[in-house]
């Protein structure tokens, strides 16, 4: 069996975002040479999440007022976790989209259903921060 390990590295300008990291993805498995296997895709920080869903921009919408209703970044004195910080709604935001996704790799390629992408989302940007990509198989 083979194993592959890349990081790829993203510094998101505002608070929150969610960024179609496919292609980045992709670009691993092809320099893996992995042709039957597993991809493993995680952010290695607390406050950013990766998931697989729709890339389409009314549905990102829809999850950032969705988040922002659960788990509102302000007051930040709601929260405990915010003395002396002001991200303890991106931990949660995190804890809801989830930390990381597997896929499956067939003949080469990711084995996705209709629709499905891989998203890096960010929720409390502004700094530079990385996302595991490891692959195994053969």
């Amino acid at each position: 069996m083979k194993s592959f390990r890349k990081e790829l590295w993203f510094q998101v300008p505002s608070r929150r975002a969610f960024i179609n990291i496919t292609p980045e993805v992709n670009q691993c498995l092809e320099e893996s040479g992995i042709r039957d296997g597993l991809v493993l895709v995680n952010p290695m920080h607390i406050t950013a999440s990766v998931f697989i869903n729709d890339d389409e921009s009314g549905l990102h919408h829809d999850y950032n007022l969705w988040l922002e209703r659960l788990a509102p970044h302000e007051p930040v004195s709601q929260y405990r976790h915010n003395v002396g910080e002001d991200n303890a709604d991106a931990h949660m935001k995190r804890q809801i989209m989830g930390r990381e996704v597997v896929v499956a790799v067939t003949h080469g390629k990711l084995d996705f259903g209709t629709w499905e992408q891989i998203f890096y989302g960010e929720f409390d940007g502004r700094r530079r921060k990385r996302v595991l990509v490891k692959i195994i198989g053969e």
